[in-house]
């Protein structure tokens, strides 16, 4: 069988992020974690102060064995539905989540009962003690969190979500988008887009859309940094067909 260009070009993309092992976000204003999907090797994540809120992108990370979500906007432990098919996961640190609550036995003895493989739970060592008290103690968790009704793709806001942008927060994600933008194409030998043609933050998208492409852009820097010379290379050759493709749209339509 004969593959096309695209598709050899897809196996090539998916090769490199196949060979992710780590991947540092801290303080990256993510909201969206989808890129985990695309990650089946990934063995080491720092998602610590952030906006998540959702960890459903991680149950399919079957190499994980260290998770760092200190600081995020997780509401319930229910979302600890996620990790437990994780064979591997040794180390969560979970701290300073909405989903701690008030009562810190209660809730690193649910942790442990739904998690008894861990090693390390917010940095303190898991003692053989506690794992056979979380299963008296401890809450089990049989079914994921439920969610709100999503239209568009878009998720509704909730009240106790930290991720709501203010004018300021979306000025200053409107000029980091714009100026690692312009990186790349620099990086690429291209001219950098001006402010007035930057279209990822049109005012005609929704919050929803900004936070989105965001979240993206964000994640594909980061990981820019975990790949070898020939998974760049790869990036490199996409993105310019990409730029070239919206240059020669931008030339049409004036």
């Amino acid at each position: 069988m004969r593959l096309t260009r695209a598709a050899v070009l897809g196996r090539a993309k998916a090769a490199a992020l196949d060979g992710v092992r780590r991947l540092n976000c801290w303080g990256s204003r993510l909201t969206d974690i989808s890129i985990c999907r695309d990650l089946p090797n990934i063995e080491v994540i720092t998602f610590s102060v952030n906006s998540i809120s959702d960890l459903e992108p991680l149950n399919q990370c079957q190499n994980l064995s260290e998770l760092y979500l200190r600081k995020n906007n997780i509401a319930s432990l229910s979302e600890l539905f996620y990790l437990k098919n994780l064979p591997r996961l040794r180390v969560l640190w979970l701290s300073e989540n909405p989903c701690c609550g008030p009562d810190p036995h209660r809730y690193r003895m649910t942790v442990l009962r739904n998690l008894p493989h861990l090693q390390k739970l917010d940095n303190q060592a898991v003692t053989e003690e506690e794992l056979s008290q979380a299963l008296v103690d401890g809450e089990e968790i049989t079914a994921p969190p439920a969610r709100k009704n999503v239209e568009n793709g878009c998720p509704e806001s909730s009240e106790s979500s930290a991720a709501e942008s203010t004018a300021e927060t979306e000025s200053e994600l409107l000029n980091f988008s714009l100026e690692e933008t312009n990186k790349i194409r620099e990086q690429l030998g291209m001219k950098p887009v001006p402010r007035d043609k930057f279209s990822s933050f049109s005012p005609r998208e929704t919050d929803c859309s900004r936070k989105k492409r965001n979240n993206v852009l964000n994640a594909i820097l980061l990981l820019m940094k975990e790949l070898d010379s020939e998974g760049l290379e790869i990036i490199q050759q996409t993105a310019g067909r990409r730029l070239q493709a919206f240059r020669k749209k931008e030339l049409q339509e004036e």
